[in-house]
């Protein structure tokens, strides 16, 4: 407790509010136009990465074929995506979003950065360069995602 009898919160514990700040307007975004989060993660996938197999879905998302399946039914069945023979070869599935899709999951970057701007928009440019190398300096010394 600090003198005034409130819980002090180190840094870690604000970089946690921060976190779910953006986190919180991400998924209002992504609710807003009637999606999951595995829904707009696998059509932003799926705009960057067209004629993706199932697999390949599954390893970007980090779960399973059968999962992928399920969300791909659901965007398949509200014209999202669409499921295309490769050469008329029954066994070999690639997936690709739809104009709809797209549409409807453009956006959502320029979104994010400006939950971002509003974010730091309490800080200098001075001060949001030292955050930078600050966070940059902790990070470097963490393991990347995927040695996770």
């Amino acid at each position: 407790m600090d003198s005034s009898g409130n819980t002090s919160s180190g840094p870690l514990e604000q970089l946690k509010v921060i976190n779910w700040a953006q986190l919180q307007a991400g998924q209002e975004w992504i609710r807003s136009r009637g999606l999951s989060m595995q829904q707009a993660f696998v059509l932003d996938y799926l705009t960057d990465h067209p004629g993706a197999i199932q697999r390949d879905i599954a390893q970007a998302t980090r779960t399973t074929a059968a999962n992928v399946s399920g969300v791909l039914r659901g965007l398949e069945a509200r014209g999202l995506v669409e499921r295309r023979f490769e050469d008329g070869d029954e066994r070999s599935k690639r997936v690709f979003a739809t104009d709809a899709g797209i549409k409807l999951i453009s956006g959502h970057e320029e979104a994010m950065i400006a939950v971002d701007e509003s974010i730091l928009a309490p800080l200098t440019p001075a001060e949001r360069a030292t955050l930078q190398a600050l966070l940059n300096k902790i990070a470097a010394d963490l393991p990347h995602l995927d040695q996770l």
